[in-house]
């Protein structure tokens, strides 16, 4: 997992207008300038927030990316639980989950 290049390319999406809109014109082209594995690109292509938390996005970035593709507060929270759910346990970063998968999506 190449989670230093995935949460570089939230930090430029979320800062720097002109990488989003080469983003909203061409997303494959943006993310060809970031070392990703496929799963990476696979989520952030297809704005999957509970993939993204799950492969340990750090949450302040995250927020904001999900903003940028217009998601409200609330479906925000609800993509990383339901990611949780649907991917398992969060595998690495500061949200890596050390306890049991049913104790932390009661918690989340």
């Amino acid at each position: 997992m190449s989670l230093y290049q995935m949460q570089k390319f939230l930090f430029d999406i979320n800062r720097d207008p002109a990488v989003q809109q080469r983003f909203l014109a061409d997303r494959s082209s943006v993310l060809e300038g970031y070392e990703l594995i496929g799963e990476e690109r696979d989520a952030i292509a297809a704005g999957d927030i509970g993939m993204l938390y799950v492969l340990g996005a750090n949450g302040q970035l995250l927020m904001h990316y999900a903003a940028f593709l217009g998601m409200e507060w609330s479906a925000y929270i609800e993509a990383m639980r339901e990611g949780v759910r649907k991917y398992g346990p969060v595998r690495a970063g500061l949200y890596s989950m050390t306890t049991r998968l049913d104790e932390k999506v009661a918690d989340v």
